[in-house]
């Protein structure tokens, strides 16, 4: 057993290394807001430490080199789950110590601010990379390509290769334009 304790306990310092400082503030933030919900426990102080947990899980699974897409990015998803839990503690604010509930709040809007940071520092740019738009070469060319409709090609999308289409008008619509 001590060996296991021992791997694991250098798993963590390894991913406490490899976290940026805000990452390492939303953690931090998220063990303190487990340790705040002890005494008096109900579905919501629960509801807190599912969120903690997940903010932690989160942030492991990005110290161990996983690559996953959450929308808005992981800054947003943080200071998402620092409202949460701060919403969570105002429900039962006036059930629990004074103390005790503040030091949730400020737990929690560490988390806020840790996840905001981030979001700030690193916007939402884990995207999946068949979203992400790579710029075309400057000479590649496009080809003309048939259509169902006669009156319908495909024309090139630089400017300097795009002319206008010759070929009567629709009755009614505007004037050609070229199309950009």
């Amino acid at each position: 057993m001590q060996v296991s304790l021992g791997a694991k306990s250098s798993e963590l310092r390894q991913a406490w290394r490899v976290l940026g400082f805000e990452q390492r503030l939303a953690a931090v933030g998220s063990v303190l807001l487990i340790v705040s919900t002890f005494g008096p426990f109900s579905f919501v102080e629960a509801a807190e430490i599912l969120t903690a947990l997940g903010v932690l899980l989160l942030l492991k699974r990005r110290a161990d080199g996983y690559q996953f897409h959450l929308p808005f990015g992981d800054g947003t998803v943080i200071a998402a789950a620092g409202v949460w839990a701060g919403l969570l503690i105002l429900i039962r604010l006036f059930d629990r110590p004074l103390g005790q509930n503040l030091l949730a709040l400020a737990c929690a809007a560490l988390i806020f601010v840790a996840g905001f940071r981030e979001r700030s520092k690193r916007p939402m740019d884990d995207l999946p990379p068949e979203t992400v738009r790579k710029p075309r070469p400057a000479d590649a060319q496009t080809d003309w390509l048939e259509s169902d409709d006669e009156h319908t090609r495909r024309i090139p999308r630089d400017e300097e290769r795009t002319d206008r289409l010759s070929g009567p008008p629709d009755p009614g619509s505007s004037p050609e334009r070229p199309r950009q």
